[in-house]
């Protein structure tokens, strides 16, 4: 039980930081960016969410053992 809520917790956090990557790649490209600048922004964006992810399930698992 507890493999499959990490799995999914995963998924559901891989799909956050896409959306996010991909509106942040569109509106890069709607500012004016080229497309490896609207890339860039993308994939700072993606990483930046998966950062936050992981610092706050370290923060939880902290809190909670």
């Amino acid at each position: 039980m507890t493999v499959a809520v990490v799995l999914l917790a995963t998924a559901l956090v891989i799909v956050v930081a896409l959306l996010a990557a991909a509106g942040a790649a569109k509106l890069a490209r709607m500012d004016g960016a080229m497309y490896p600048a609207a890339l860039t922004r993308a994939a700072v964006t993606f990483a930046a969410v998966i950062t936050l992810a992981a610092t706050v399930a370290s923060a939880f698992a902290t809190l909670l053992t």
